[in-house]
């Protein structure tokens, strides 16, 4: 059986290196990103077997995406759309401690994939399928696909996992609050943050967050709380996660690092206390660089923060 299969959008990134909105910046570096390919990668850097399914532009953007995820050691499993460009994420930091994306992506090859762009062998033989809320909301298409695919993973035995992910530009709260909770049905593991969780579920403490969403049908549920740790449930089981303390330079990524690290564990046959020690720690370890998959840690990365010590390698 396949490890962990992944289906979404990846897109290209233009960042800004320096800090100063593009209005007035005078260079800039190209990368990608994407949710569901960040957490392939975070996933295959801490050694599992992991597959990414989507649909790209037939454009230099798109070529690089599938060098670069494939560079990482994930399988990859790409559409070339020739009549739609890859999407295209643009960021910079206009002040110090402020990130600002923005995305054109509407219209684009990612939000066009279709079910007969994900292989049905290689969903039904995925141990773990993982998809986000990003795709249920970049478009109609997007979320009958990926629901679809939950649907072929879980009939072939794979554990279905859902990040909420949320992003308000794509689609109202209400939108999202429903078609989460249509989510929750299909997972066995979800992932959410506080305030993405009280979309589907309204307002209350982790472990009330987390036990309102395990009523829809999810096993386990992981509530990702940033600097002040995680909360998890699993069964009638209960684990309370700290955060790590390192100096932050850039915190996008570092939500898919926690879910890569959790499942790559999950893959390992690991407790859920070491689960969500080896999360935390991936987080934490994406939150030291710029890149939205550039800093996900590798085992040796995980060792080094979780043994502190000297930073400066001899």
């Amino acid at each position: 059986m396949t490890g962990l299969v992944t289906v979404g959008e990846s897109l290209a990134l233009v960042y800004s290196p320096r800090t100063g909105g593009f209005d007035t910046a005078a260079d800039a570096a190209v990368s990608f990103g994407g949710a569901e390919s960040n957490v392939a990668i975070a996933a295959a850097r801490l050694g599992a077997d992991a597959t990414w399914i989507g649909r790209i532009g037939d454009d230099a953007f798109g070529r690089r995406i599938v060098r670069g995820i494939r560079g990482e050691g994930v399988d990859v499993v790409a559409t070339i759309d020739p009549e739609a460009p890859t999407a295209l994420m643009v960021k910079d930091r206009p002040s110090l401690g402020r990130t600002r994306v923005v995305y054109y992506r509407a219209g684009n090859a990612g939000s066009r994939i279709g079910v007969e762009d994900v292989p049905q062998d290689v969903v039904a033989s995925a141990r773990i399928f993982h998809f986000t809320g990003i795709a249920l909301a970049l478009s109609g298409p997007s979320a009958e696909t990926v629901l679809a695919a939950a649907r072929a993973a879980r009939a072939g035995g794979a554990l279905v996992s859902f990040d909420l992910n949320h992003r308000s530009k794509l689609w109202s709260a209400e939108a999202a609050g429903r078609a989460f909770r249509e989510a929750f049905a299909l997972a066995d593991i979800v992932f959410a943050g506080d305030d993405e969780a009280a979309l589907a579920v309204g307002e209350g403490s982790p472990a009330e967050l987390a036990e309102r969403i395990a009523a829809y049908g999810p096993r386990e549920v992981i509530i990702k709380l940033g600097e002040h740790g995680a909360y998890a449930l699993e069964g009638d089981r209960t684990h309370e996660q700290p955060s790590f303390r390192v100096d932050v330079a850039d915190t996008v990524g570092a939500g898919d690092a926690f879910v890569g690290g959790y499942l790559a564990e999950r893959l390992a046959g690991l407790d859920l206390p070491e689960r969500m020690r080896t999360a935390a720690a991936a987080g934490a370890c994406a939150c030291r660089g710029d890149g939205d998959w550039e800093m996900m840690p590798t085992r040796r990365d995980l060792a080094e923060l979780l043994a502190g010590g000297d930073p400066v390698s001899r």
